[in-house]
């Protein structure tokens, strides 16, 4: 599937953007003008099922395949956000860029516990903006605002395609490029053990100190202050 892409900037060196299941393009606002200021052409896409692109099967697979359909390989930088850091890790061997980040990445899902799982992921599609801004106080209002109008483009069978990998481990043997692998603070996703895991496996891992899960949105300097040394 060819996506939907947005681009910020003329610059010689190449950025690709992937974003979070629920999210699209417009999740990078502040990090694709960022990157092109320091010279980047910044390529950000929409996943299927997400924003402008189109809909069909969900899969982590065919997630990956569609960012080596539509995205230039050799790019200098590629990064990927949760659900994109998984897709990107999928598809990084075609890819091919210098470097990679991955924030936050959905390497392990957890198993559904307390009635949590994929339904109802799902189900927050419907969640009000008055929500939204509670589970996310340090968000500026321009983001609950795009969160909303993401929401209502997203296709919600997207976590529900994500059922038959909870309680998997999902994490690379090694980096198949320099990798940088970025968390929250704490992670639900890759906790501590894992971290060490991955560090031992080749990847650095750098944890942005009092960051969500949505790292580039709850701590923006935060976040560009992480990724020095890999921008």
């Amino acid at each position: 599937m060819q996506l939907h892409t947005h681009a910020w900037g003329e610059g010689d060196r190449v950025a690709l953007l992937i974003h979070g299941m629920m999210a699209d393009h417009r999740t990078w606002r502040r990090v694709g003008p960022a990157l092109a200021d320091r010279g980047y052409r910044v390529i950000a896409v929409d996943l299927r099922g997400h924003g402008a692109s189109g809909r069909g099967a969900y899969a982590p697979e065919l997630y990956a395949d569609d960012l080596a359909e539509t995205l230039p390989a050799g790019a200098e930088l590629a990064l990927g956000h949760s659900l994109g850091g998984l897709a990107l890790s999928l598809a990084v061997d075609r890819l091919r860029p210098s470097r990679a980040v991955f924030s936050d990445p959905a390497w392990h899902l957890p198993a559904p516990a307390d009635g949590f799982g994929p339904e109802l992921l799902a189900q927050f599609k419907h969640a009000p903006r008055e929500r939204i801004r509670a589970m996310n106080p340090r968000w500026a209002e321009a983001d609950v605002d795009i969160e909303v109008e993401t929401l209502a483009l997203w296709d919600e069978r997207t976590a529900l395609g994500l059922s038959s990998l909870t309680g998997t481990d999902l994490l690379p043997a090694a980096p198949v490029v320099p990798s940088l692998v970025q968390l929250a603070d704490p992670s639900a996703l890759i906790p501590p053990e894992r971290a060490e895991l991955l560090e031992s496996r080749g990847f650095e891992v750098r944890c942005v100190a009092g960051a969500g899960h949505t790292v580039h949105r709850d701590d923006f300097e935060g976040f560009m202050s992480s990724l020095e040394g890999w921008v």
